[in-house]
């Protein structure tokens, strides 16, 4: 199959993309970790939805529309619009540089590639406009300008399909909670651990089990905080994280929820967390069930 081929192929290229990955993801995640502020903008958290991939499908549009105008023989119509589609790449990538920061494993190797392609594509794209520019609207150099252009668009549309690799294979920058029920009935709650009284340890996050789901709890005197222990984000264990302020810590990337109610507060996450009330079951014990 086409697909498998595919994969072949983007696989043979782990020689080179591992430690290129390994140097790049070192470098991004200590700049975009030192300015947090920033890459939650960058990663969309105000949006609640990934930003690269709001950002990424204009400039693959204005950029065929490049191709579209050199066809029809407007010059400057499209030498004006590869400008534009140029920017466009640019933001995309920082956009998209922002939320490999914080990718790992095997979806860090795609994007990798995906980024390297990307690249590739825009110097392409810059040295096009140079012989656009060079030509003017009918120089000898304007076939061998529209001819890059041309190979350009190749590799870009080589690195988009990567880029589908690395949400749609690997579900990097996918809710974790996408295909989760929503049920509200109340289920008997397994603790991992309980106190000297056989109740919820107080002021830390405990890790309890409900039915298919975990969940991590904290125990704010009677009143008991719980949130399913998955990050939203990339999957880290919630329960293994730190309590700071109120809101839930994940120990891999530290973004950071409300134990209240699951309100994202710090990315690189863009999702909430799903919430859960808990209460003493009769004849002893805990149940819980998930918010409506």
């Amino acid at each position: 199959m086409l697909t498998r081929w595919l994969a072949r192929a983007m696989d043979a290229q782990d020689g080179w993309v591992k430690p290129l990955g390994t140097w790049a993801h070192g470098l991004l995640n200590r700049l975009f970790g030192s300015v947090p502020g920033v890459r939650d903008v960058l990663d969309g958290r105000w949006l609640g939805h990934p930003l690269h991939a709001v950002l990424t499908d204009a400039p693959i549009g204005i950029l065929f529309l490049v191709i579209v105008l050199d066809v029809l023989g407007q010059s400057v119509a499209a030498d004006t619009t590869l400008v534009v589609g140029i920017l466009a790449m640019l933001v995309a990538a920082v956009a998209g540089f922002a939320d490999y920061s914080d990718t790992d494993g095997k979806a860090r190797d795609r994007a990798t590639l995906h980024a390297t392609l990307m690249s590739s594509a825009t110097v392409l794209y810059v040295v096009s406009l140079g012989l656009r520019l060079a030509a003017g609207a009918s120089g000898s150099a304007r076939p061998a300008a529209i001819a890059v252009s041309v190979v350009s668009f190749l590799v870009l549309t080589a690195g988009a399909y990567v880029g589908g690799d690395v949400v749609y294979v690997f579900g990097n920058m996918v809710s974790r909670h996408a295909f989760r029920g929503s049920g509200t009935k109340w289920l008997p709650m397994e603790l991992a651990e309980t106190d000297t009284h056989g109740s919820i340890p107080e002021g830390r996050p405990i890790k309890a089990r409900l039915g298919v789901n975990s969940l991590v709890l904290i125990r704010e005197g009677e009143r008991i905080l719980a949130l399913h222990e998955t990050c939203a984000h990339a999957g880290g264990p919630l329960s293994s994280g730190e309590l700071v302020n109120g809101q839930i810590e994940c120990p891999w990337h530290l973004s950071r929820y409300r134990m209240v109610d699951g309100h994202l507060t710090r990315g690189p996450s863009v999702y909430d967390q799903p919430a859960y009330e808990v209460r003493a079951k009769e004849g002893g014990g805990w149940e819980a069930r998930r918010r409506p």
